[in-house]
């Protein structure tokens, strides 16, 4: 039982570095830096309206479209990296539909761009 917990002792050492190491950072941050936000520091970011209105208060539409062509093509990229890792092993087969993949999503793009879906009034 003895050997087993040793084993666990270099994860404990390094655990216990690295909440110490965030307290001394946070704890530094406090003591150096300015603690006095200003109006433009507290001022809606990205969301475009105050965050204080009603909660039932209706978004616009174009946040809804962003955020969803923003996963779509994220998730695009997240199908590259294994593809392009096993390419060696896949062969011409899996090039040609990962092409295809990436044509079908080209067109897609393309029609969104097309429709004005990405442009912001």
């Amino acid at each position: 039982m003895d050997s087993l917990l040793r084993e666990y002792l270099p994860i404990l050492i390094f655990l216990g570095i690295a909440v110490g190491l965030a307290l001394v950072i946070v704890t530094a941050s406090y003591i150096v830096a300015r603690q006095k936000p200003d109006p433009e520091k507290e001022s809606p970011y990205e969301c475009g309206f105050a965050p204080f209105n009603d909660a039932r208060r209706q978004f616009d539409v174009r946040f809804y479209l962003v955020a969803i062509l923003f996963i779509i093509f994220d998730l695009e990229v997240a199908f590259l990296f294994p593809w392009a890792i096993s390419l060696g092993a896949i062969g011409m087969l899996g090039f040609w539909s990962m092409m295809i993949f990436l044509g079908i999503l080209t067109i897609g793009f393309i029609y969104e761009w097309k429709k004005g879906a990405l442009e912001w009034e």
